[in-house]
Parts: structure tokens; sequence; C-alpha cells
């Protein structure tokens, strides 16, 4: 009577022990994990598209800065030389000279005044880009929190079931005889969907579904535990 109370106790563990599979192959498998991974990757792009770009709006505000400065010493540099061409007061060749100057000058500084344009037209492109980016980044990051929220919620839900079960566990395995026990952690892991005991009902192994006949469950019922000759499954008679 003893080792069948142990038995029977051995199948509620079991039955404990699926329904702990279950939930955490659930836990593991809500469709919001997968939404979640693709909502990361591409938080991860924009964000790295918005940081690349930033970086050379940066670098375009540096240029920018640096050739205002340059043709703001050109400027004065030009009109320096030409108030010193108009003065006059210098021999033909000075002149020539000094009116050359003036004229590399002037051309120096409508080039950087190009440029200036150019960077200043880059730099507003760059800007709405950026703003374009920073608003999708913003959208990326609340449809990635969004669903944190959503895997939270029910992951919540599933630990306290898992709570709850473990501790029924608890009160079981106590219950089981230790070489029992052992044997039926040596199986689960080898076993389909993890049975490693099942009922003999009417002369059919629950875990295999194949019959036995009469001189098998009796062949199965002489070994301690009871075991299945066809799956080798632990029986409960």
């Amino acid at each position: 009577m003893e080792e069948l109370n142990s038995l029977a106790d051995l199948l509620a563990l079991q039955d404990v022990d699926l329904q702990i599979d279950r939930l955490l192959h659930q836990r593991q498998s809500l469709p919001e994990l997968d939404d979640y991974k693709a909502a990361h990757t591409a938080l991860e792009a924009v964000q790295s598209d918005y940081d690349t770009l930033a970086i050379a709006a940066r670098q375009t505000a540096l240029d920018l800065d640096k050739t205002s400065g340059e043709l703001e010493i050109t400027e004065q540099r030009h009109e320096a030389e030409q108030n010193r061409l108009y003065a006059g007061g210098m021999s033909a060749r000075d002149a020539d000279y000094l009116r050359r100057e003036v004229e590399m000058l002037g051309r120096k500084k409508d080039g950087m005044e190009e440029t200036i344009l150019e960077l200043m037209e880059q730099r507003d492109e760059q800007d709405r880009e950026l703003a374009e980016l920073q608003t999708g980044v913003e959208a990326a990051t609340s449809e990635k929190n969004r669903l944190e929220g959503v895997i939270a919620e029910a992951w919540k839900g599933i630990d306290a079931d898992l709570s709850r079960l473990e501790a029924r566990k608890a009160d079981i395995v106590p219950l089981v005889d230790e070489s029992l026990l052992d044997l039926y952690e040596e199986l689960r892991p080898i076993k389909d969907g993890g049975v490693a005991v099942a009922r003999l009902g009417e002369g059919v192994c629950g875990a295999c579904h194949l019959t036995l006949t009469p001189a098998e469950q009796i062949e199965a019922k002489r070994t301690t535990p009871p075991r299945c000759i066809h799956c080798r499954c632990i029986l409960v008679p």
C-alpha cells in the first residue's frame, strides 16, 4: 500500500511538473517577445542612423565655423590690401603685385562664401533629417517600452502560477520514495513531453498508449516500480 501511495504521489508530482513545463514554455513563447525583439532591432537601427548623422552634422558645424572664421580673416586682408592699392604711392611693379594679390584674395573670398552657402544648406538638410530620425527614435522607444510593459504583466501572472506550483511540488516531493524519485528524474528528460510516469488503465499505458496483454501486465507489475514493457515509463496500476 505504501508503494502504491508513493506511485500515486509521483503521478501527482508529474502533473505539477507538466504544468510547470507548460508555464515555462508559455513564458518563453509569448508572441510579444518576437515583437519586442523586432522593436529592439528597429530602435537600434534608427538610433544608429541618428548617431551617424549627428556626427556628420557636428562636423558640418565645425567646418562652417572654421570657414566663416577664415572668410572673416580673408575679408579683412582683402579690404586692407585693396585700401593700400587705392592709396597709391608705390612703384608700378609693387602696384601690379598688390593688384594681383587683391584679385587672388577676392577669388578666395568668393570661394569661401560659396562654400559657406553649401555648408549652410547641408546643415539645414542634416537638421531636418535629424529631426525626422529623432521622431523615429522616440516612436521606436515608445513601442519597445509598451511591449516591455505587456511582457512584464504577462510574466507577472505566469510567475505567480509558477510560485504556486513550486510550493505544491515542494509538498509532494517528500511523499515520494527517494529511489523512485531518482528514477523519475532520470526518465523525465528523455521522455516525450517529459512524461515518465503514467496510469495503467484497462491494460493501456497512459504514456505510450499501447495495450499490454494480461501476461505483459503481470510482467510489468513484477518490477519495482512497475514499468511499461513498451516505453519503460513508470506505471501506476
